[in-house]
């Protein structure tokens, strides 16, 4: 055993110790002169800041801190946080007592105390964050960092019954994850109270709401993840929920996909929305959201709707690409996997998505620091530590099982059975760089594989010796574990451990999970999870403020190479292809017998295609799940690479440039209008305002020529006009609607923005550009299919766009021609995309395929469904009427 080190925590680091993990003196009235506290500086409910600080005077509840910056701030002891411990060696110390506490002997106890402590030290095992935080300091607080429940009872009762479930294990520092697949459809009968359900989705807004309103163990805000089933006729609602603001702010949404729904979306099937038949007499009792269960024991389902497989993936896609929800769980494909099934099927995952759990499991975590297994003697891993830390670490989170508290029957009979742990690592992406091994190339898919080949092979082996000395979980059978997907492989690569499976039985159902650890990677001060770093400089917007962040291994390199750049190896999360980010998770999965908590990371220009394919290489690579990330599609990100002064700044430069260019949209008005230059027909723009933009402006020939295209809508028929300056595109004109109305006016503001767009500076990409931002963006419905298919008009003018490239500009004669032939066609000059189409569950969009109905947008429910109706404005879709 090596030296036991000292540690000294400082920043950031320090920051999230203290505030987290360190424990608390709950009364900060013992708050006296020379206390290092955390003060708080800035009281705000959604972004509060924190220092670090030392008390240097106190007047009855008015205290001075000074904190580590130097300056002083007033403040009360109400507003301090207080803490027993000041410096991790003796939370150490706490969590190697508290672990080995549960050993059978006294003699035991010590051995496993010293062992625990030396795993702990320097930071080679980091516990999960309810492990950290509680252990021995709490007889209430959870250690187990998150929970599944089972989903609601289909009915009021049922469902404050999960509500009060959810609550107590938050209060206690649990995130939940729930499956409302249980609950029947909006507007399903209820007979109960001769009424209609009001769905699923809305009461996961319930939960979603009562989540915001913990305070976890006095430390964080509730964690809560919800999921709905493939099948279930809500999904669609599901998938698009925070498309509108409010419903759901406070909860992590992914959808359960199945083998079958994807080989539907494969080969453009059909698919069926059911749910089970309500008024079967044992309802009420029997039916708890599996369908599967429900269809065996011969009991009916009723179809509610047909839909194209394809559409519910695409909508997927789309809302993802939006904003980076919902994730997909691939779920039948995680249950082939589980070691858990035979006896426990898995029906959600935690918060972060890393643990697939069944109703009352629980994930059970924490993480090997891998920056720690650095031989710089050899330049390798140094396996051997490695091996002795997976040992131990699986025996440490063995014994949480028996220390946690358990505030439920139902989560300690559970557990017990399974006895489920998940072992993980951080500091992935610092061990490659010093070993010089680039984060997603060829070769590190290769490392990684025996990287994590190697932990897996060490914790089943342990978990092994650990059942022979102790005995296995409760619903162990060797010949149906070792038949899960999971175990099939780890046999054919490593048979000693099924060897060892068979002989001395599992203390554990599963071993290994990959969480993303970014709190504790961040105190740690080293890379989160099995993520690359995210840079190489950021700053972190957290509840304890707004904090520069540098990475160390980074800053040393170039502090030592003074002028010189980041070799290759120093990759960061957006340096990578998305494809890499997959490819790194599904070499890893392998090795995994839980889940990954992993973002694909993409830049602002990824388009809804590019996300389609990333997830559907993540099911083809056998990923039990797939989140993205496209950088700016949230207004607020955790982590960032420039500082708000700096995001101000640029915000003011933006302003100053979206003037300049108002001015010449201005003129571009006028121009289209009348046919005549801005400086005739428009007042002049300020005289500092032309010389940048305005040289770089087209002006507009007298003549123009080009192409009308006629394009099937969700709108209506759209005729979208294109005319060449110097043989490339530069002007759309677009005529979507009846004069007035609001389709209309936003076809013509789309048309004059493109416009502008196209004629503003030289660069040669403008037309790619364009149809990229363009192509794909949705709407409330879609018509047509495959090739043909147009999601909005937008969507349209990106297809037409591309059709005019493809074609070359139009070879015209030299006569010239009125101007105004180009602006008001009257009869399509080029052939039309896409067919009419009838209404494949899109609202009844089929209703206006044709053409001859032009719908306007309802300003109640934002779709197209707004007509006239006896002389009064009425949505064909929610009812609203202009006229009451």
């Amino acid at each position: 055993m090596s030296t036991m080190q000292s540690q000294r925590l400082e920043g950031l680091s320090e920051k999230i110790f203290l505030d987290r993990y360190a424990w608390k003196d709950a009364d900060t009235n013992n708050a006296k002169v020379g206390d290092v506290v955390l003060v708080l500086t800035k009281d705000d409910p959604k972004f509060p800041t924190k220092e670090v600080g030392e008390i240097v005077a106190r007047e009855g509840r008015k205290v001075t801190v000074r904190t580590r910056k130097g300056e002083l701030v007033e403040s009360e002891v109400e507003k301090l946080t207080l803490t027993i411990e000041k410096t991790p060696e003796e939370m150490w110390d706490r969590l190697a007592a508290a672990m080995s506490s549960v050993e059978a002997t006294p003699e035991l106890q010590e051995e496993w105390r010293e062992k625990f402590r030396y795993i702990l030290d320097d930071w080679k095992l980091v516990p999960g964050g309810r492990i950290a935080a509680g252990a021995g300091a709490s007889d209430e607080l959870t250690l187990f960092n998150c929970y599944v429940i089972p989903s609601p009872k289909d009915s009021r009762g049922g469902i404050m019954e999960t509500l009060t479930e959810m609550t107590e294990i938050m209060a206690r520092g649990g995130g939940v994850g729930i499956n409302l697949s249980s609950l029947r459809p909006r507007r399903a009968i209820v007979k109960g109270v001769n009424g209609s359900s009001s769905g699923a989705v809305s009461w996961g807004g319930l939960f979603s709401y009562t989540t915001g309103l913990i305070e976890q163990g006095g430390s964080r805000r509730g964690a809560l993840m919800l999921m709905i089933n493939d099948w279930h006729p809500d999904v669609l609602d599901f998938i698009t929920v925070k498309q509108t603001m409010g419903q759901v702010t406070n909860a992590n949404l992914s959808v359960c996909v199945s083998n079958g729904f994807m080989k539907a979306v494969k080969e453009d099937l059909e698919w069926e929305l059911v749910f089970p038949d309500t008024t079967d007499p044992d309802y009420d009792e029997v039916w708890d959201g599996d369908l599967d269960k429900w269809k065996k024991a011969g009991r009916k389902v009723i179809p509610y709707r047909t839909v194209r497989a394809r559409e519910v993936w695409h909508t997927i896609i789309e809302s993802a690409w939006k904003s980076a929800e919902p994730g997909v769980v691939f779920m039948e494909y995680y249950n082939q996997m589980s070691n858990s099934w035979y006896f426990n099927p898995i029906i959600c995952t935690n918060p972060c998505g890393e643990q697939g759990l069944p109703g009352w499991g629980v994930c059970n975590l924490s993480a090997m620091n891998l920056s720690k297994f650095y031989d710089e003697e050899k330049h390798d891993v140094a396996w051997d530590e490695l091996a002795v830390t997976t040992r131990y670490s699986v025996r440490f989170l063995d014994n949480v099982i028996d220390r946690t508290p358990y505030h439920f029957e139902e989560n300690e009979a559970n557990q017990k059975k399974e006895r489920r742990v998940g072992l993980g690592t951080m500091g992935l992406a610092e061990l490659m760089i010093k070993l010089k091994i680039r984060y997603g190339s060829p070769e590190s898919l290769e490392f990684l594989d025996k990287l994590y080949g190697f932990i897996a092979r060490e914790a089943y082996l342990a978990s092994a010796d650990i059942a022979a000395e102790k005995g296995s979980f409760e619903a162990f059978d060797a010949e149906l574990y070792l038949q899960s997907g999971f175990m099939k492989n780890m046999a054919e690569v490593y048979p000693e451990v099924a060897e060892a499976v068979r002989t001395k039985g599992a203390r554990n159902v599963t071993v290994i999970t990959q969480a993303p650890t970014g709190s504790t990677g961040t105190m740690v001060g080293t890379s989160t999870g099995i993520e690359p770093y995210f840079a190489f400089k950021y700053f972190r917007q957290s509840r304890l403020g707004f904090d520069e962040q540098f990475v160390p291994i980074a800053q040393e390199w170039l502090d030592s190479h003074p002028g010189e750049e980041l070799p290759e190896y120093f990759v960061t999360a957006m340096d990578l292809s998305a494809e890499d980010h997959i490819r790194a998770q599904a070499a890893i999965q392998r090795w995994v017998d839980s889940s990954i908590s992993k973002t694909a990371n993409c830049p602002a220009d990824f388009t809804i295609e590019d996300t389609k394919r990333l997830y559907e290489l993540a099911f083809d690579l056998g990923c039990k799940g797939v989140t993205i990330y496209r950088d700016g599609s949230r207004d607020i990100q955790v982590l960032q690479t420039e500082k708000k002064e700096d995001k101000a700044a640029e915000a003011v430069t933006a302003s100053s440039q979206e003037t300049a260019l108002e001015q010449s949209a201005a003129g571009q008005a006028t121009e289209d209008a009348t046919g005549v230059e801005p400086s005739a027909a428009a007042p002049a723009a300020p005289a500092g305002s032309k010389s940048g933009l305005d040289k770089q402006y087209k002006k507009r020939p007298q003549v123009l020529r080009g192409a009308t295209y006629k394009m099937n809508t969700p709108f209506g028929m759209a005729y979208i006009t294109i005319n060449d300056l110097d043989g490339i595109p530069s002007e759309i004109f677009l005529n979507v609607g009846k004069a007035g109305s609001d389709v209309f006016a936003m076809a013509e503001a789309l048309g004059r923005v493109c416009s502008l767009f196209l004629r503003y500076g030289d660069h040669g990409n403008k037309v790619e550009l364009l149809i990229k931002h363009l192509k794909g963006i949705g709407g409330t419905g879609a018509i047509g299919f495959g090739a043909n298919r147009v999601e909005s008009i937008a969507d349209a003018v990106a297809k037409a766009l591309e059709t005019h490239v493809a074609n070359g500009a139009p070879d015209h004669d030299h006569d010239p021609a009125p101007v105004a032939a180009t602006m008001a066609p009257a009869e399509p000059a080029v052939a039309s995309h896409g067919a009419p189409a009838a209404d494949h569950g899109h609202g009844g969009h089929g209703a206006h395929a044709g053409g001859s109905m032009s719908l306007d947008l309802c300003p109640s429910c934002g779709g197209a469904s707004l007509i006239n109706i006896e002389g009064c404005k009425t949505c064909g879709n929610c009812g609203y009427s202009k006229c009451s």
